[in-house]
């Protein structure tokens, strides 16, 4: 989300976002590295590799969906984001997937 909002992204403005230490996002940096996900050049800018992209992309998707949703049951906005974001990294596909469609084909909630 911070490569939406920034022109580029180093270890710096995640630690800030996510709220973790400088070294705790250089070990990810490193690990996220080696597995082929980010590249990072010389000055520390921080890019998606494709593989690293459509990661990122399913977690948007994930986060917006599940934002929204809840939202839209009521909850407030802000807490519909902290929610969704843990959300998003522990539900299954199966169950991802079987949301997204109730809520694409507009089906009710059972009572």
């Amino acid at each position: 989300m911070l490569a939406r909002e920034k022109p580029y992204v180093r270890s710096i403005d995640i630690a800030n976002e996510l709220g973790f230490s400088k070294p705790s996002v250089s070990v990810a940096m490193k690990n996220l590295r080696q597995n082929g996900y980010v590249q990072m050049d010389d000055q520390g800018h921080i890019t998606l590799t494709p593989s690293g992209q459509a990661i990122a992309d399913t977690m948007y998707e994930r986060h917006t969906l599940l934002s929204n949703w809840l939202i839209y049951l009521g909850v407030d906005p802000r807490t519909a984001a902290e929610d969704a974001c843990r959300m998003e990294h522990t539900l299954s596909a199966e169950s991802f997937d079987a949301i997204k469609r109730h809520i694409t084909h507009g089906h009710e909630l059972p009572d």
